[in-house]
């Protein structure tokens, strides 16, 4: 999916950051400045030691301004520590607070370049699977591999393919850098406290469209300095004070909000997010979608592609389409929703059929949903979105 312009404001403690093609939104990432963002490091402190099912066993650790993770106890490696309450751990967010549910941090880190991720508690070189010339992808990671010290590992993205060996080799000595410096604050500091913010992501941002993006609108003269240094003249830049509002993109957002989305040949799709899974409707109305239910259905599939994007959806999502669930039917509709999903950078599975004749997915949870980040449970009908007579 082609990403022309990106669009980011900021005001109040709240970085907002749009993604368009063609002049429609497809994707939104909202950043807060107290909130404890997926890759941020900390020196947590253990507070508290749970019981849960099966006789497993987890800890909340105290990240620092009253925020609390779960760490999960059988994580690699864990069990060989005599955990105490009050010891200090250095923790990675892996999965930001949604919801009610506050965040989850791993002791497995790892620092995302532009062209590698580096696990130094991983002991492999591994090639992004999305790199299509496999030749030149297991290239580079014997290139990697042969550059790699001690006992760490890497993981060669996509773009890295496109960069000299230097470049690569320059970027796996930064990394290690990076990661020692985490390694001296954690010795200095006193739990709890950051010892690495995740860089803002309007660089990961740019770099990975740039082939497409024709400009980039920001309401900071200081992020648009950044810009510049990192990039030159190969980004073209603009100021505008209300960005959001230029592009008319706060109508856009309240609309992702809709439960139901029309779509144009008819039909409509019903989104609903629920604390287990996410359940999709697709309803034909009083169309059929041009006298194809499977035409309907295949252009709800590139909808919900989208729709799950733009919303941030993820976990387990389960979609109805119309008609028939039969396979031989569905079949197609299956198809396109593959090739839709295949365009989203966060990794989407679709699981295929169940027995019930629902279309099963899998998206990396990563990020809380739009509606999450937005929204608040209503007082009155507990998110039911009904109310007693």
């Amino acid at each position: 999916m082609s990403i022309d312009t990106i669009v980011y404001e900021t005001k109040n403690n709240s970085t907002r950051i749009a993604l368009l093609g063609e002049g429609s939104l497809k994707e939104l990432e909202i950043i807060e400045a107290n909130r404890a963002l997926e890759g941020n490091i900390y020196l947590g402190k253990v507070a508290k030691k749970v019981e849960l099912a099966n006789g497993k066993i987890g800890f909340f650790i105290e990240l620092g301004e009253g925020r609390e993770a779960f760490l999960n106890a059988e994580e690699y490696g864990l069990d060989e520590l005599k955990i105490s309450e009050g010891q200090s751990l250095v923790v990675q967010v892996a999965q930001e607070k949604r919801a009610e549910k506050g965040p989850k941090v791993t002791r497995a880190l790892q620092f995302v370049g532009e062209n590698l991720v580096y696990c130094p508690y991983k002991l492999s070189v591994e090639a992004s699977s999305k790199i299509s010339d496999r030749a030149k992808a297991e290239a580079y990671r014997q290139l990697v591999l042969e550059n790699t010290s001690g006992q760490e590992g890497w993981i060669v993205r996509t773009s890295a393919v496109n960069e000299t060996e230097k470049q690569i080799v320059d970027e796996m000595n930064y990394l290690r850098n990076v990661y020692e410096d985490v390694r001296q604050k954690a010795r200095k500091l006193s739990a709890p406290a950051l010892l690495y913010a995740k860089a803002n992501p309007i660089f990961e941002y740019v770099s990975k469209y740039m082939l497409d993006l024709k400009k980039v609108v920001l309401n900071t003269r200081n992020v648009e300095e950044d810009l510049k240094k990192r990039f030159g003249e190969e980004v073209v830049t603009e100021i505008d004070a209300q960005p959001f509002e230029t592009f008319g993109l706060e109508d856009a957002i309240v609309e992702a909000l809709n439960k139901e989305v029309k779509l144009r040949n008819g039909g409509r799709i019903t989104i609903e997010e629920t604390k287990a899974l996410v359940a999709i409707d697709v309803d034909s109305g009083r169309d059929n979608g041009k006298g194809s239910l499977t035409h309907l259905n295949e252009e709800a599939a590139v909808e919900i592609a989208k729709q799950i994007r733009l919303r941030n959806l993820s976990g387990k999502i389960m979609i109805d389409f119309a008609g028939s669930s039969d396979y031989r039917f569905l079949k197609p509709v299956i198809e396109v929703l593959e090739k839709e999903v295949a365009k989203d950078s966060t990794r989407t599975s679709v699981l295929g059929l169940s027995r019930a004749g629902n279309v099963e997915l899998i998206r990396v949870r990563r990020r809380p949903s739009l509606q999450d980040m937005l929204t608040v449970e209503c007082e009155t009908c507990q998110g039911t979105g009904r109310v007693l007579k």
